[in-house]
């Protein structure tokens, strides 16, 4: 009677027992609880994939969810009383808790954001940025599911049931005394360890990264894509151009380790004078060409020829080519040579203008159809341009490339280097 007391109390109040299972019946388990014969269906038991052998005799902390007092019978649930225990247990963990105190976790669970950590009671949450002084891209390159660490305490809400957690805060902040151990000016070797298209990141001791700038790289190439330059891993040297501690950066230069080619370029390559160069590379707007082993120039499209309309620069040169050309400007501040290939050329559009006077008619061949009007061979490597307004509507529209038309010419632009032509002959 004393023991049914008992159970009658703890089914009022909602506190645990403890109870022994005795069998394995059907739907459940016989659980002496006091003296008293309960009933613990099986799925209230949480026993699942546990063996009968580690259930039978056994101890265990039960919630009584029913009682027939007529009968002295009791239900029980050992899946309630888990989750009691649970609840308790983070109750006390919350009251135990202390900012910038460290404890032991369990990784529970890793996302690309950062890792959960199973305090005993209560989920942490440990962000990336919190996890390493380095720069890392994955909290897998720190942690692992099933890992124990050890993590400091950061940041509690209490009423969110938030715990910010830290990893690298347990250790000394390299960046505390990065003034007198880098100093601006200096050389210094660094491994690669991240390559972005702005930039590389360069490690200089661990947790301390300095980035290259595609713009600190070289004086006179062109970096577009730093992965055809760099590998991660390469070894590199440097000058430390900024060190700057509050936003945690320091900049680098490789090109601050030699020369600037540019200082005298305008007294190495003076405007007019003919030079050697070879084809770099292409653009829709024109070419590079190198002049030595350092500085290059760049030919507009308008200075490839006094009277051909090239769209493609590659047809006319190719990549490799040795050509002479000339130096049009040199401009050391913005770091441009500008070249010209027809300028090697008497300028003929004097003696065209002389030759295709206004009011000239001639036959010439359809070469392309544009929205503002048709450009027609005058004679080899010589093109104008019959306006859409000089034209028949109905005749424009049956055009086509290596047609004939009949035109006069109306406009002749030496300085620009243009023929205006007509068809309304």
């Amino acid at each position: 009677m004393q023991g049914w007391d008992t159970i009658v109390r703890a089914s009022e109040d909602g506190t645990l027992i403890e109870g022994r299972p005795v069998k394995k019946v059907k739907g459940g388990f016989l659980v002496e609880v006091l003296g008293i014969e309960g009933f613990l269906p099986a799925s209230l038991s949480a026993f699942k994939n546990v063996l009968e052998r580690d259930i039978i005799g056994k101890i265990f902390k039960f919630k009584i969810i029913k009682i027939n007092k007529l009968r002295y019978g009791i239900i029980l649930s050992r899946r309630e009383a888990l989750h009691k225990e649970k609840e308790e247990s983070r109750e006390k963990l919350w009251q135990e808790l202390k900012i910038g105190q460290v404890y032991p976790g369990l990784v529970k669970a890793i996302t690309d954001f950062g890792a959960f950590i199973d305090m005993g009671g209560a989920d942490g949450l440990l962000h990336i940025t919190d996890m390493s002084w380095s720069k890392i891209s994955h909290p897998s390159e720190i942690v692992a599911v099933g890992d124990r660490i050890e993590v400091m305490l950061l940041n509690m809400d209490r009423e969110n049931g938030k715990i910010s957690l830290g990893l690298k805060q347990r250790l000394p902040d390299p960046w505390q005394d990065i003034v007198s151990k880098f100093t601006v000016g200096t050389k210094i070797k660094g491994k690669v360890v991240s390559i972005l298209p702005y930039g590389v990141f360069v490690e200089l001791e661990k947790g301390i990264e300095g980035l290259i700038h595609v713009s600190e790289i070289s004086w006179t190439k062109k970096i577009n894509n730093p992965n055809e330059v760099f590998a991660i891993g390469d070894m590199v040297e440097a000058q430390i151009l900024t060190v700057d501690k509050d936003s945690r950066r320091i900049a680098l230069s490789i090109k601050q380790l030699e020369q600037n080619p540019w200082i005298d370029s305008e007294s190495k390559f003076p405007a007019g004078t003919l030079v050697q160069g070879k084809v770099k590379s292409f653009t829709k707007y024109g070419v590079f060409v190198e002049l030595d082993s350092t500085l290059e120039g760049m030919i507009h499209i308008s200075d490839l020829s006094w009277t051909k309309r090239i769209t493609n620069p590659q047809d006319l040169l190719k990549k490799g080519q040795k050509i002479e050309v000339q130096i049009l400007s040199v401009d050391s501040q913005t770091q441009r040579i500008a070249l010209g290939l027809k300028q090697l050329q008497e300028n003929p559009w004097t003696k065209i203008a002389e030759k295709y006077k206004l009011d000239t008619q001639l036959e010439a061949e359809v070469v392309s159809i544009t929205d503002f009007g048709v450009f027609v061979k005058i004679e080899e490597d010589l093109e104008g341009l019959v306006f859409t307004n000089e034209i028949d509507g109905e005749k424009l529209k049956s055009l086509k490339p290596g047609d004939k038309v009949n035109v006069k010419v109306i406009k002749v632009d030496v300085e620009q280097g243009k023929i205006g032509l007509s068809a309304k002959i």
